[in-house]
């Protein structure tokens, strides 16, 4: 980069190429934040590194680590405040103290109460200079997952609704395959990727057999979540049987918990995991529900269905991203994909808001973020 742009603006330049290198951890990291990491030496990059696993090296000590030459007196550049705790790894802000940095921009404070201006601290005692604040609102939706996660204790959620341009999910008697095309349905499998967990209801789940897998992307497959408030799904179905079975998740009523033990030891010895939340009138505790995945280390939660659930989830403000992909199809009389929510007047309008659009062939993908005031 030529020398006699401003500081400002080389700060956002290499703070941008975080972003860039951040994002190759993308599904592989969580819970943990997507973070990269450059660091730059007479106005060149010497060094840039990224998280690429969840558990292994950090992007700062793997930045240190690719250098072509010494670090003393560079500038690190982050996208999130290096942490100053033990936890899978050893603390990010001594190797940079140890390394002899000079300067360090931030884009933003990490809001984990064991970093939270901890790490910015340290670096200062240590005669560091620090900025914070670059690309800030940037760098907070690159980590969208991670702030709300660490922040409110649930799990991100995204809904991904299929649908037909009169909003219909499935014919009169719950059949889907396929409204919308290949290439909408690739894009569905990247998702599934980037997020920790999807989940369905119990109806899906019976009329689709899915496999809620990511056979068409190369990536990890996610866990899968069921809601059964009664246990009634058969063990044939894709979810309890395949070779992914150890990562599905049945959430069931209290009631049910108690008295279908059977069912349950056979889930169990399936390897699949069967949790028990409050219902009522056959609804599962949706806030629950979250609050046990984000016990689980999940972070972001992909909602795929059905109407029912769509419904559930919007009316208890439970939602807040939505990805509805629209084909140029018209079904007539079948589910819709949004049932009553509560609304009233039209003065009560939920309006999204980061609007983007895209084309998948025919297919139009309508992405959007829920307002939350």
């Amino acid at each position: 980069m030529p020398a006699k742009i401003g500081i400002e603006k080389k700060d956002e330049f290499y703070i941008a190429r975080c972003f860039q290198l951040a994002l190759k951890g993308k599904g592989y990291v969580s819970p943990n934040p997507m973070v990269g990491c450059v660091i730059v030496k007479d106005n060149k990059i010497i060094g840039e590194g990224y998280h690429e696993k969840y558990g292994e090296a950090h992007a700062e000590v793997n930045a240190i680590k690719n250098a072509t030459e010494s670090v003393e007196g560079a500038t690190l550049y982050v996208n999130l405040e290096p942490c100053v705790h033990y936890g899978k790894t050893p603390p990010c802000v001594d190797l940079i103290i140890e390394s002899k940095i000079k300067r360090v921009v931030i884009s933003t404070i990490d809001p984990n109460p064991l970093v939270n201006g901890k790490g910015i601290e340290k670096l200062k005692n240590a005669g560091i200079e620090v900025t914070v604040g670059v690309l800030e609102k940037d760098a907070k939706k690159l980590n969208e997952f991670f702030f709300k996660y660490i922040t409110q204790g649930i799990p991100f959620v995204g809904l991904k609704i299929a649908q037909t341009i009169d909003a219909k999910i499935a014919d009169i008697e719950g059949n889907s395959k396929w409204i919308t095309n290949e290439q909408s349905l690739h894009y569905v499998h990247q998702l599934r990727h980037e997020y920790d967990a999807v989940l369905i209801g119990s109806r899906t789940a019976k009329l689709d057999n899915p496999n809620l897998t990511v056979r068409l992307v190369e990536g990890r497959n996610p866990y899968r979540i069921v809601l059964d408030s009664t246990l009634s799904l058969p063990l044939e179905l894709n979810i309890f049987s395949d070779s992914n079975k150890d990562k599905t998740i049945v959430f069931t009523s209290a009631e049910s918990f108690r008295e279908k033990k059977e069912k349950i030891e056979k889930l169990d010895s399936l390897g699949i995991k069967v949790i028990p939340v409050k219902s009522s009138r056959k609804k599962l505790d949706l806030k629950e529900v979250l609050e046990k995945l984000a016990q689980l280390e999940i972070a972001s939660v992909l909602v795929e269905g059905g109407g029912k659930i769509f419904t559930e989830f919007l009316k208890r403000k439970l939602a807040d991203k939505v990805y509805v992909f629209i084909a140029p199809k018209i079904l007539g009389k079948g589910i819709q994909s949004i049932g009553d929510i509560g609304i009233k007047s039209i003065k009560e309008i939920i309006t999204l808001k980061d609007i983007s659009i895209q084309n998948f062939g025919d297919d139009v993908l309508i992405t959007g973020y829920l307002r939350t005031d």
